[in-house]
């Protein structure tokens, strides 16, 4: 009865063994699969899904790559998709909007290194004015009302003279950080995805160039003035929740999306309205 015992305890200690065995070698096998499954993409429209777009058609199958693109029409649900686990990453953002919503949202989400992709130049448009001098007197214009592209449109009308910052005013600059405003001004602020229709209704117009190209609005060409994409700290990159960074897929996207190849179709597709940043 001993002996029966003794056998009986050690077959279920080599079953269990191997059960565990087993299940370890499934969890390997589901990691196994899931780096190597559907990488699925946030993205606004323009550029960033077209580029997308072009990577998936073009590229992404000799890399061994699956890509799912998802657009949206705003800069708030690609960062909670991603926070949320909807999505693997997206790509629409500069670090100062994402330091930003990082800090107002408390969420973890960092840019994939070595994966910025292109600059969107901002620009002030209008459907009255021909150049900045034409602006009037008490004219009004509209400028995006999240923290980050606001103060970038304020440091756009900066630099072309229409208005001085107070001194130390950084990536969180308001109206209220205004110093001198000889023209006097109104701002009207606005989400940045309504800007192009604002047009019709505002003097002037600072819109961010994916909202520009959607509107057929080009920086190159309609912009009175754009930025200059030197030493510019808002180029657009690929965006993980932490963590994520190494992801195989990941990686493997960030190489494609920094490719000679995709520097040509932005070269070739935007005429200027969006510059490559690598």
């Amino acid at each position: 009865m001993r002996n029966t015992a003794k056998i009986t305890t050690a077959v279920l200690a080599v079953g269990a063994l191997t059960l565990g065995l087993s299940a370890c070698g499934s969890e390997d096998d589901s990691a196994s699969a899931e780096a190597s499954g559907p990488l699925t993409i946030a993205a606004t429209a323009t550029p960033q899904g077209q580029i997308l777009t072009y990577v998936k058609d073009n590229l992404a199958k000799d890399a061994g790559l699956e890509l799912e693109v998802k657009e949206f029409t705003d800069y708030v649900t690609p960062n909670t998709a991603v926070q949320q686990g909807e999505v693997d990453a997206n790509y629409f953002q500069h670090q100062p909007y994402l330091d930003d919503f990082n800090k107002k949202n408390g969420t973890d989400i960092v840019a994939v290194p070595g994966a910025t992709v292109h600059l969107e130049p901002l620009g002030v448009y209008s459907d009255s004015a021909k150049s900045l001098d034409d602006l009037k007197k008490g004219a009004t214009v509209a400028v995006p009302n999240d923290t980050t592209n606001e103060a970038r449109a304020l440091k756009l009308l900066e630099a072309n003279g229409l208005i001085t910052l107070k001194p130390g005013t950084g990536y969180e600059a308001t109206p209220k950080d205004i110093a001198t405003n000889p023209k006097e001004l109104k701002f009207k602020e606005l989400e940045a995805a309504q800007l192009p229709r604002s047009l019709a209704d505002v003097d002037a117009a600072v819109i961010n160039g994916n909202y520009a190209l959607e509107a057929d609005l080009s920086p190159a060409k309609d912009a009175l003035v754009a930025e200059s994409p030197t030493d510019n700290p808002y180029g657009n990159f690929l965006a993980v929740k932490k963590g994520d960074e190494n992801d195989p897929r990941i990686q493997r996207l960030a190489k494609l999306l920094t490719s000679p190849e995709v520097k040509k179709f932005i070269d070739d597709t935007y005429d200027g309205s969006v510059v490559a940043a690598f």
